[in-house]
């Protein structure tokens, strides 16, 4: 264990004092505060994908933060296989958002999972990004072990460090194939060989979100 890891879980805003960490007994909250902390328990159950948001930036700072609690995830090696692309300058998002719907629906299938959401796809005033004002792309190097595995491990961090900071994200993957397009992926400087593996937005929530029902896990064997 590193010697400053204390200062970093701060940094980070993973932690709290003995004393502020709330008991799990009356179920997950529903988010912290701008700048706070939560028990990482707490984090994990009550983390949401949020679909609307406020019209306020997050800014740089915070955005380094969350960066930065992602690449403490683990990986295979240690390889710490990740890049990141971030892009909050809300006319862009709002030019992809109809190009990635453009391209989605030039490829629906009728046999692909997605048929459900064609007419959410068709409506103009449906925002890809939810019109949240920062997207953030983890993008895997080449030649690694598992490095989109590894990426998907750093997004959760990233989600959950920014549920206890009183952030929302969501999972977009919708954009993912457009992304991995070559001409795309020079647009946004990431290399050819370079994979982008988990587009997710970030952002002030505009309401809360109900929590959605789990299923039991499958337990397939416990010997």
């Amino acid at each position: 264990m590193p010697a400053n890891w204390q200062a970093l879980r701060k940094e980070c805003c993973l932690w709290q004092e003995p004393s502020e960490r709330t008991e799990h007994g009356g179920g997950p909250k529903a988010g912290g505060k701008p700048g706070g902390t939560m028990d990482v328990m707490d984090a994990i159950y009550g983390r949401r994908s949020v679909r609307g948001y406020a019209d306020q930036p997050v800014d740089k700072a915070t955005v380094e933060g969350l960066i930065k609690a992602a690449t403490y995830a683990p990986s295979s090696m240690n390889e710490q296989p990740w890049a990141f692309v971030v892009i909050q300058d809300p006319k862009r998002l709002a030019a992809f958002s109809d190009r990635i719907k453009a391209y989605v629906l030039k490829r629906l299938k009728p046999d692909s999972p997605l048929v459900k959401y064609r007419d959410m796809l068709a409506n103009p005033d449906y925002h890809v990004f939810h019109r949240a004002r920062t997207l953030i792309i983890i993008c895997a190097r080449p030649n690694t072990h598992n490095g989109e595995e590894d990426c998907s491990l750093a997004a959760q961090n990233l989600m959950l460090a920014a549920h206890a900071m009183g952030l929302g994200t969501c999972p977009i993957g919708f954009a993912r194939p457009w992304l991995a397009q070559a001409r795309i992926k020079r647009s946004l400087s990431i290399p050819d060989d370079y994979i982008p593996v988990f587009p997710v937005v970030v952002g002030y929530p505009s309401g809360e979100t109900p929590p959605v029902e789990r299923r039991p896990p499958e337990i397939l064997l416990w010997e």
